[in-house]
């Protein structure tokens, strides 16, 4: 028998183990406790979620922001997050101040730098939904429509510098477009303060267009309008302009208080006349789809507006037509035009003004248009930028293949503006099949 077998085997010796129940609750806290140390959790977790965008999460088509934008908002995010971080820490050290001393702690430290850390929370997370709700505009279903903004909005802006007396640094990001609902198109200029983002600086033109416009495009002459806003400031001319304007109404002989209105009113004039060139002929059929409303609104006068009376202001752009090699068109404008509005009776523009609108506008052209300026390097706008006869040729060539849906050719972007209108206006297609034409020339899809 082996030593094993031989061993005396004994009882079974009751083995106890120690188990912790998998239910048992955690040692309580004091509410206290609880409260100081969750405002800290809270707002750090509110600091994480105000995180960076990736531009994969707003989908993969063209439509989605550029990796110029996403970077552009997320620098923006990381200045606020600066004092946010600053003021959680504060929060977390009063909250551990708080466990460690509960009956010597002032608890109101605690309170004032939650609220301080809130204050900056709402103020990040204002900005942060803004550009939210913008990037994930382009993954609906008018990504492509917004995508063909741009592209528009880009060909100006390329043109514009492509053709300076001199170089000056590249604007970038370019201009970005978004859909809200109203009636009338907006502008955000680059690095101006935005209420809608507490006044932080906005890094990227925003071109705001309504839904109505964006499903007629031939009336989009406005991203043209609102892109012009823009490069009044990137171009430096945003003084120049107006003391421009001014100074030249007083050589003409015009009232001072003609010259002060008409150099008021001198950013929406800049953005028709820099618009029309551009644009050509089908910029100024849109304006006047825009400006052309009731006798009672067309000759109603501001005296602190700064859009111009709307009967005098579509005159500044037939004029430049004119000069660009439009007579033709622009007399077929101006008659209908007064057609429209025949008389003046009624109207609250003041006499002076009525008075000496033709010899204003020939001026307000010529300073804005046929100046030179430094800062385009001693050009003046209209060696800047080429419109003629010839442009409007391709235009109208490019209607004719738009309404057949076949690619409109090698035309700058912004000529498909005008292309779809003439498509529209002369019948050429249905405007659902322009519409669709429109767009799927600037995206491909």
């Amino acid at each position: 028998m082996s030593a094993v077998a031989e061993r005396v085997v004994g009882p079974p010796v009751p083995v106890v183990t120690r188990v912790r129940r998998a239910d048992s609750a955690p040692a309580r806290h004091s509410p206290l406790e609880s409260f100081a140390t969750g405002q800290g959790v809270n707002v750090r977790r509110h600091l994480e979620a105000l995180r960076d965008f990736r531009r994969t999460e707003f989908g993969t088509s063209i439509a989605r922001p550029s990796e110029a934008h996403i970077q552009a908002v997320n620098e923006l995010l990381a200045r606020l997050r600066k004092p946010l971080e600053r003021a959680v820490v504060e929060v977390e050290r009063s909250g551990r101040s708080a466990v460690r001393n509960p009956g010597a702690v002032d608890l109101s430290e605690l309170l004032r730098s939650k609220a301080k850390a809130h204050d900056w929370v709402r103020a990040t997370e204002r900005v942060w939904d803004f550009y939210f709700e913008l990037f994930g505009q382009r993954q609906g279903a008018f990504g492509d429509w917004l995508y063909a903004c741009d592209k528009i909005a880009l060909d100006c802006y390329q043109h514009v510098h492509m053709h300076l007396g001199k170089p000056r640094s590249i604007p970038s990001p370019a201009p970005f477009a978004y859909m809200r609902t109203g009636f009338s198109p907006a502008t955000y200029r680059r690095n101006i303060p935005l209420r809608k983002l507490g006044r932080q600086l906005n890094p990227f033109p925003l071109v705001q267009l309504p839904y109505h416009r964006m499903v007629n495009p031939w009336t989009m002459g406005a991203i043209l309008h609102e892109v012009c806003h823009n490069l009044q400031n990137e171009l430096e001319l945003e003084n120049a302009i107006p003391r421009t304007m001014y100074r030249a109404l007083i050589a003409g002989g015009l009232p001072r208080p003609v010259a002060r209105t008409w150099a008021r009113w001198n950013r929406e004039i800049f953005a028709d006349l820099l618009g029309c060139m551009l644009g050509g002929e089908a910029f100024v059929a849109s304006l006047m789809d825009v400006i052309g409303r009731s006798p009672e609104q067309v000759l109603a006068y501001s005296p602190h507006g700064v859009h111009p009376t709307p009967y005098l202001r579509t005159g500044l752009s037939t004029h430049l037509l004119r000069r660009m090699g439009f007579e033709s068109i622009a007399t077929d404008y101006d008659r209908l035009w007064r057609r429209l509005f025949p008389s003046t009776a009624g109207t609250t523009i003041p006499r002076a003004m009525l008075a000496t609108q033709k010899e204003a506008t020939q001026i307000v052209v010529d300073s804005i248009c046929y100046t030179k300026f430094p800062s385009l390097g001693e050009k003046s706008l209209r060696q800047v930028i080429t419109f003629e006869p010839r442009q409007q040729a391709m235009i109208e060539e490019a209607a004719g293949r738009l309404a057949k849906g076949i690619d409109p050719g090698v035309v700058p972007e912004r000529f498909l503006i005008g292309a779809v209108r003439i498509a529209v206006d002369r019948g050429l297609t249905t405007p659902e099949t322009a519409m669709r034409n429109f767009y799927q020339a600037l995206t491909g899809s």
